[in-house]
C-alpha cells in the first residue's frame, strides 16, 4: 500500500470514527462498564466474567456508535448551521448520507448480533430499544418538536448502566434502575448548560431548545431545579444500602459543587460560567460513578 493510499484510508477511517461521536460513546461505555462491575461481588470477577463483560462492552459501544451516526445523518443540515458541529463529516461533504446509513446499519447490526450471541437476549433487546429511543424517538421526533426533548429523550441516555447490569446478570433489579435515575436527572442540567451558551446557534438552526423557546431566566431556573433533584436522587443508593460512606461523601461533595454552579448560573449568569458548568457536569458523572465502584469493592 502506497503512502498516499494509506493516508486516504486513514482519513476515511477517521471520518467514519467521527460519525460515532467517540467522546460521547466513551462516557456511555464507561457508565455501562460501571454497571457491570456493580452488579457482581468481587469474588465473581473471573475469566468468565471478563469474557462476558468484554463482549458486552464492545456490543454496547458499537450500537451506541451506530446511534450517533444516525443522529449525524438526520441532523446534517442542523449541524451545518452550528459552530460546534459544522466540522462533522456530513456537513463538510466528506461522507455521503448513503455511506453513513450503510455504516450505521453495519456497525449497529454487528453490535446487536454480538450481544445476542455472546451476552444475552435481554441486553440485546434493551440495547435495541435504547438505539430506537435515541436515534428515532429523540433525534427524529422529540428534538425538533419540543423544548422538553432533553427531559423525555434523556431516558435513552440513562440506559447504559442498566445495559451493563443486564449483561452480566440477565436481570434489571432496582439498583440498576437507581443508576438509570441518576443519569436521567443529570441530563437536563448537563444539556441545558450547553444550550444556554449555544442559544443563538440553536435558534439559527430552528431547534426548540428551552432557552430558545422560554428564555434564559426560565432555563436557568430549570437548571437549578434539576440540579437539586439530582442531588436528592444521588442520595438514594446510600439510603437503600446499595452503597456506603465513600460514595455518599463523594456524592455530597460533587453535588455541592454542581449546586454551586447551578446557583451561580441562576443568580449571576455568563456564557463562560455555563461552559464551565457543562464541562464539570461530565467530570461530575464520571467521578460519581467511579465513587460507586470504589465503594462497592472497598466498603467503609
Amino acid at each position: 500500500m502506497t503512502t498516499l493510499t494509506w493516508q486516504h484510508t486513514s482519513s476515511r477511517m477517521s471520518q467514519f470514527l467521527a460519525l460515532t461521536k467517540p467522546r460521547v460513546v466513551s462516557l456511555i461505555v464507561f457508565c455501562a462498564v460501571i454497571g457491570m462491575f456493580l452488579a457482581v461481588p468481587f469474588g465473581v470477577l473471573d475469566l468468565r466474567f471478563a469474557a462476558n463483560a468484554l463482549a458486552a462492552t464492545l456490543g454496547i459501544a458499537l450500537v451506541a456508535g451506530a446511534a450517533a451516526a444516525i443522529n449525524c445523518l438526520v441532523e446534517q443540515k442542523i449541524d451545518a448551521l452550528m459552530a460546534r458541529t459544522r466540522g462533522r463529516p456530513l456537513p463538510r461533504g466528506e461522507l455521503t448520507p448513503l455511506q453513513t446509513l450503510v455504516f450505521a446499519l453495519a456497525v449497529g447490526g454487528s453490535g446487536l448480533a454480538l450481544l445476542y450471541f455472546k451476552v444475552n437476549e435481554l441486553t440485546m433487546w434493551l440495547t435495541l430499544a435504547t438505539f430506537v429511543g435515541y436515534a428515532i424517538v429523540y433525534t427524529v421526533i422529540l428534538k425538533p418538536m419540543t423544548p422538553q426533548n432533553i427531559v423525555i429523550g434523556g431516558a435513552s441516555g440513562a440506559m447504559p448502566p442498566v445495559l451493563g447490569w443486564a449483561a452480566v446478570t440477565g436481570d434489571v433489579p432496582f439498583q440498576a434502575l437507581l443508576l438509570f435515575l441518576i443519569i436521567f436527572a443529570w441530563t437536563p442540567p448537563h444539556f441545558w448548560a450547553l444550550a444556554l451558551y449555544r442559544k443563538l446557534e440553536y435558534a439559527k438552526a430552528g431547534v426548540p431548545m428551552l432557552p430558545v423557546t422560554h428564555g434564559d431566566k426560565f432555563t436557568r431556573l430549570h437548571v437549578l431545579f434539576y440540579t437539586v433533584v439530582l442531588f436528592a436522587v444521588t442520595m438514594l443508593p446510600y439510603a437503600t444500602h446499595m452503597s456506603g460512606l465513600i460514595y455518599v461523601a463523594a456524592a455530597i461533595v460533587l453535588g455541592g459543587v454542581f449546586l454551586y454552579y447551578a446557583i451561580k448560573i441562576y443568580c449571576d449568569y455568563s456564557d463562560r460560567l455555563a461552559q464551565t458548568t457543562f464541562r464539570f457536569s461530565i467530570l461530575y458523572l464520571t467521578l460519581l460513578f467511579a465513587a460507586l465502584l470504589l465503594d462497592h469493592y472497598f466498603p467503609f
